[in-house]
């Protein structure tokens, strides 16, 4: 009897020039099928977490993500299977394959290996993929984890810290963080805010610059806007993390420097994060993608 969806994820991963790439396939000899690399998600485990753990098993390679494509659903018996998939650029192109689910994983330029995938699913991934460019910049909102309830802390509210699930929606977003490489950490000086990137930096070795404009008590839109233009024009990915009053304003001024942002449909929750995908071009930086994500 079917007890619910079934998650997976995977990627399409990617090497060499970004306007002639070569993807990577994967040979699985128990269905006898060349696919993308994908799988399960384990218990309990973010999405994107599951998408680097499974091209990593599949394949060897460790990879930084780029814009998500389209989910791909189709039933497995009788419960439907939902697999996401993102774009993702090898960091080396050595492949291993795993020798148990797969035992052979080769580099192929984006028609052969078309011709190749068994499944159409697949081949209108490499479509999608496709259809913008392969190269982003991600700018990465982040709103703080859980820190309790803000009656009945009696202090500072900006001293007020993550509470067991706020610290443990930290831990995720270390991991899942780390999916796009930011170099850049920028956060409300309020300490529930320094604690949700606190993991990730110390993971990475970052220092994690503090700006009281971005906090609810200290707000300048001024400054803000300054800033949020100051990382929007910047080479390399970053986070930005603050508060669910100030988010919807930092969207905004993404929207007035940039072409293609969105307004958020409701609101984020804690510890959520939207990543503003970005991609230079002919006339005005655009964002190509924009996505949502819970811990």
């Amino acid at each position: 009897m079917a007890t619910g969806m079934i998650r997976a994820a995977g990627a399409v991963v990617w090497r060499g020039d970004a306007d002639d790439p070569e993807v990577a396939l994967v040979h699985r000899p128990a269905y006898g099928d060349w696919s993308l690399p994908k799988g399960k998600l384990k218990r309990g485990e973010h999405v994107i977490a599951g998408a680097l753990r499974e091209v990593r098993e599949e394949t060897g390679l460790e990879v930084v993500l780029g814009r998500a494509l389209p989910p791909v659903h189709y039933m497995h018996g009788d419960r439907l299977k939902r697999v996401d998939y993102w774009l993702a650029h090898a960091l080396d192109d050595r492949v291993a394959a795993d020798g148990d689910e797969v035992d052979e994983v080769v580099w192929l330029p984006i028609e052969e290996a078309s011709r190749r995938l068994t499944y159409k699913w697949d081949r209108s991934l490499l479509r999608a993929a496709g259809a913008a460019p392969f190269v982003t910049t991600p700018l990465i909102l982040v709103r703080h984890a859980l820190a309790g309830s803000r009656q009945e802390w009696k202090g500072d509210d900006d001293l007020r810290p993550l509470d067991e699930r706020g610290r443990g929606q930290a831990e995720v977003l270390a991991t899942v963080l780390g999916a796009y490489r930011p170099a850049v950490l920028v956060s409300s000086h309020s300490r529930r805010c320094t604690q949700t990137l606190a993991p990730y930096a110390e993971r990475h070795r970052l220092e994690v610059r503090e700006e009281t404009a971005l906090s609810e008590s200290g707000y300048d839109p001024r400054k803000v806007e300054r800033l949020m233009r100051e990382l929007l024009a910047a080479p390399e990915p970053a986070v930005l993390c603050s508060h669910g009053k100030v988010l919807p304003e930092l969207l905004s001024m993404a929207g007035r420097a940039l072409v293609g942002v969105r307004a958020a449909d409701h609101p984020l929750a804690k510890g959520g994060f939207i990543v503003l995908h970005r991609a230079a071009g002919p006339g005005p930086t655009r964002v190509v993608s924009t996505e949502r994500y819970a811990t």
